[in-house]
């Protein structure tokens, strides 16, 4: 390839590569223009398109541009801060720099806004997967920096890889050093919005169907790490978004309630244990039912027994948590709260009413009553499937008479239903409902496919007490999963993952060794640092010994750096000129003195000359053409390959 066309190539390629990493961050629009851009860049500088001719007013016109750019831009994300919006404009300005460069300092500009793509990506994303990616990409921009700085025909593409990667090596022990002891700061050290990635689980309200259509995806919701045992897998229910107001086809949460609860009595053993969760782009957070208290000084628990962050959790997050799996309660549920939880629209599931009435006016007290219902859940042919069909807007009165068939969603509110109906206070619990053991990393793996719903119902002396009517309907669900009582319910795409034990064992490690990047890299923090620090024999750890280890750690770094560069320039390999030249030099060495150290081609050959007349010219040539080519234009291969034949072939 032409020299010259090698670095706006490289440069356009790697600028192509950070936008490939950068997909779920920029706009389609945004991705579209910039990749047009490498195209047209990669076209003219191998030669295959002519670039444009300068016309009078381009300036003007790509300011122009660029101002449309910015405000295409703001009109996207509302905003310029953030880590999406401020990524948008930088795919933007690299493509219309793309489209201006005509040197080596614009090509460089181009690698420094890819570098720059490339440290948005990874603020963005911290996957395992995506490392490997984020390493070919930096080892590309090193390549082609190394291509623009050296512009000659004897550094090729594959001398700058080389460089690239021994530059790569080099700078990994510094990354280390700065990893393990540059003080880290608590909290969000970057002032950015990081970008939302794509987020599925439960939300602030549930329709019939809407937790069986969650219930298909294979994705994972959370992990869960215990100190001790784990627990029985029938007690494994994750707490999450609790519905309070039913419209008779829809259960809600309302963030304000009109009645104040008190927090009930933790009974047991506590059981302890650190949830890391996967993006959901909502506030709250799973915990094993019951929470003991906040896992975190900025995150609230409600009345209602819920985890609510301050923000969306838009990123991988982890917290600790202590729970307890029986609880007791010996206050009163007040007026207003027995009022709250007992509402229901008048004109709504008229059959569903009724039965409701009908049953407690037989039954001697709210727990008789709400023991006869499951009886009747068991008892009434009701069928627990994916695929319920649709309901009409008495959602309760279909699932219960007409269809007979439905899920935990369906079940739930039916039963919370029938509770409300006979003044019974009752509310429907979403979250999620068991779990997959990872033996590889330790850990229970829940994914979206375990999401469930149950009633809690109140009893006086006893508080809010969990009803789960999918048991009933359902036994086997408490010890099994959804994808093992309805194996047809897989997706197509994961079909050949579940039921292949080969496919499965490979995912669970991977996901094993996913999950030990999260909690030992991503999750490296301050207090990690002094774990770290304490390992090494220092007691009680502070800033400063973090300081003077990174210290320690930097020189020792410098100081193999400059060992190593000096050693390796001492032991430089002389290019195929140099080599020619001592090659025909070590000849003389038998019948002429050595070429001293201060002593130049030239002064040597008149000095070999005047000692061996017969061989003057013959050597006063050679070292004539070495000094062309040693110190004159850049040399040609065929000019070079001459020296070495005369090199070869010299007879002193």
């Amino acid at each position: 390839m032409n020299v010259a066309r090698r670095a706006p190539i490289a440069a356009a390629l790697v600028f192509g590569a950070s936008l490939l990493l950068s997909v779920r961050s920029a706009p389609a629009w945004c991705l579209a223009v910039a990749l047009a851009s490498v195209v047209w860049r990669v076209l003219v500088a191998s030669g295959r398109v002519s670039p444009p001719r300068r016309i009078p007013g381009v300036r003007f016109l790509l300011g122009a541009v660029t101002a449309a750019m910015v405000v295409a831009v703001f009109a996207s994300f509302s905003t310029l801060n953030g880590l999406a919006a401020g990524t948008a404009l930088l795919v933007v300005m690299g493509a219309l720099k793309l489209l201006e460069s005509r040197s080596r300092r614009d090509d460089a500009i181009v690698i420094g806004v890819a570098l720059f793509l490339l440290l948005a990506a990874g603020l963005g994303g911290q996957a395992l997967l995506r490392i490997p990616l984020y390493l070919l990409t930096l080892w590309g921009a090193c390549a082609a920096i190394a291509l623009v700085a050296h512009d000659v025909p004897q550094f090729t593409t594959r001398a700058a890889l080389k460089l690239a990667a021994r530059a790569l090596l080099m700078a990994i022990p510094l990354a280390a050093v700065c990893f393990a002891f540059f003080p880290r700061i608590a909290g969000q050290f970057w002032a950015l919005e990081a970008g939302a990635g794509a987020t599925t689980g439960l939300s602030d309200e549930m329709s019939p169907g809407s937790i069986g259509t969650l219930a298909t995806e294979y994705e994972p919701a959370f992990r869960a790490r215990f100190e001790g045992a784990l627990p029985p897998r029938a007690a494994l229910y994750w707490r999450g978004p609790v519905l309070n107001s039913f419209d008779g086809f829809t259960w809600r949460r309302e963030n304000f309630p009109q009645y104040e609860a008190e927090r009930p009595e933790m009974a047991g053993e506590p059981v302890r244990y650190r949830i890391t969760l996967e993006p959901t782009d909502q506030p709250w957070l799973f915990a094993l039912d019951t929470v003991a208290a906040s896992p975190r000084r900025d995150v609230y628990l409600n009345r209602d027994s819920m985890l609510i962050a301050p923000n969306p959790i838009i990123t991988t997050t982890s917290y600790d948590a202590v729970s307890h799996l029986r609880t007791r309660s010996n206050t009163m549920l007040s007026a207003g709260g027995r009022s709250y939880e007992t509402r229901l629209p008048p004109d709504r599931n008229p059959r569903a009413r009724a039965l409701a009435l009908e049953m407690r006016a037989r039954a001697a007290s709210d727990a008789q009553y709400a023991q006869a219902v499951l009886d009747w859940f068991r008892d009434n042919g009701l069928e627990y499937t994916l695929e319920p069909g649709t309901t009409s807007v008495d959602s309760v009165d279909t699932t219960l008479f007409d269809s007979k068939r439905g899920f935990c969603g369906h079940f739930a509110s039916a039963y919370a239903t029938l509770m409300r109906a006979a003044g019974v206070p009752a509310r429907i619990v979403t979250g999620y409902l068991g779990g997959e053991w990872n033996p590889v990393g330790g850990y229970l793996l829940v994914r979206q496919s375990e999401a469930h719903a149950w009633t809690e119902i109140w009893l006086e002396g006893r508080g809010w007490v969990r009803i789960d009517p999918t048991a009933v309907v359902a036994p086997e669900r408490l010890q099994r999963g959804v994808f093992d009582l309805l194996p047809d319910s897989l997706p197509a795409t994961s079909v050949a993952l579940y039921r292949s034990a080969l496919l499965n064992r490979l995912r669970q490690f991977w996901d094993g060794a996913d999950q030990w990047w999260q909690e030992n890299v991503v999750e490296f923090n301050l207090r990690a640092q002094f774990n770290l620090l304490e390992k090494l024999g220092i007691g009680e750890p502070g800033w400063q010994h973090l300081g003077w280890a990174f210290a320690i750690g930097l020189l020792a770094w410098i100081s193999w750096v400059a060992l190593t560069l000096r050693r390796s320039v001492g032991r430089g390999r002389p290019d195929r000129i140099t080599r020619a030249w001592l090659r025909a030099t070590r000849k003389l060495e038998r019948v002429a003195p050595a070429r001293q150290a201060n002593e130049g081609p030239m002064d040597y050959a008149r000095r070999v000359g005047s000692l061996r007349p017969e061989i003057a010219a013959t050597f006063a040539a050679l070292a004539q053409r070495y000094a062309r080519l040693r110190f004159g234009p850049v040399a040609a291969a065929a000019e070079i390959a001459a020296l070495e034949r005369d090199a070869r072939r010299f007879r002193p």
